[in-house]
């Protein structure tokens, strides 16, 4: 099986999307999406971006790789009614089934980042993208002191080392690499564009539960903590992870988690 597939599909990302909601939304509002916009949203999980591209009048096409979170997806769609929304399961770094110059606009939001072959992934983006259209992507950042950085940081202290010829899916959070990949494929440097921005992660109840999903429910921290428990360190994991979470929780309220993580948008115009 292939082992992102795999990845994805071990837990149930439904579970963290949940407290991606609201920023999921806000974001999409910045994007300018006018009725009758064709829009693929690559690496949609259940449709935190793609349901409210489709809200304001998109054609909206969601791509995963996890059978599990097309499933729900479409599912979400149906039961809001959205027919102008669509999800398939597919594979960012291979859009074959997909025709060249289709969508008007291309959105990843911490989606795309983690397939495998960069080079491939921006080559496809690039291709089924139409001249005068954009690719907004948003990527977690090496490094960076705020939550999923140092969540995916602390789980690969804990894992087995990558295999051979791993790419890191934070190395799309690297200017530099960034500028490369869309280079390779064809778009000038003067065409890509990035800022900071901040993403919020809202959850009803306090930052350990929130440890607990990410610990049950999210690919990365269940490997580390399978990893973890073999060696014996499960309760040192989750105890690095139950300080990372309160430590950056900004929400005055014990009952309410808020913690906003900084990541690179990045703007392709073609």
């Amino acid at each position: 099986m292939n082992p992102n597939k795999a990845l994805w599909e071990k837990g149930d990302f439904t579970r963290i999307a949940e407290s991606m909601r609201e920023s999921g939304e806000a974001l999409v509002a910045t994007l300018g999406i006018t009725p009758g916009l064709d829009v693929l949203d690559l690496g949609c999980g259940d449709g935190t971006t793609a349901l409210p591209a489709a809200k304001l009048g998109a054609n909206v096409l969601g791509v995963d790789i996890a059978s599990n979170l097309v499933e729900a997806g479409n599912a979400r769609a149906q039961s809001l009614g959205l027919t102008n929304c669509r999800f398939q399961e597919g594979d960012a770094s291979d859009l074959s089934d997909i025709a060249d110059d289709s969508f008007d606009l291309v959105i990843t939001i911490f989606g795309a980042m983690f397939a495998p072959k960069p080079f491939d992934v921006a080559k496809e983006m690039v291709r089924v993208t139409r001249p005068g259209g954009r690719i907004v992507m948003g990527n977690w950042i090496p490094g960076d002191p705020t939550l999923v950085a140092q969540i995916l940081k602390i789980s690969s202290a804990y894992s087995p080392p990558p295999p051979e010829g791993f790419v890191s899916p934070m190395t799309w959070g690297i200017e530099d690499d960034v500028i490369e990949r869309f280079a390779a494929a064809g778009v000038p440097e003067e065409k890509i564009s990035f800022e900071r921005d901040t993403y919020t992660f809202t959850f009803p109840a306090a930052p350990s539960e929130l440890v607990t999903l990410f610990r049950n429910y999210y690919g990365p921290t269940m490997n580390a903590f399978e990893a973890a428990e073999a060696d014996g360190r499960d309760a040192e994991l989750n105890a690095e992870l139950d300080a990372l979470f309160t430590t950056q929780n900004t929400s005055p309220d014990e009952e309410v988690t808020s913690i906003p993580a900084t990541f690179l948008r990045v703007t392709v115009a073609l």
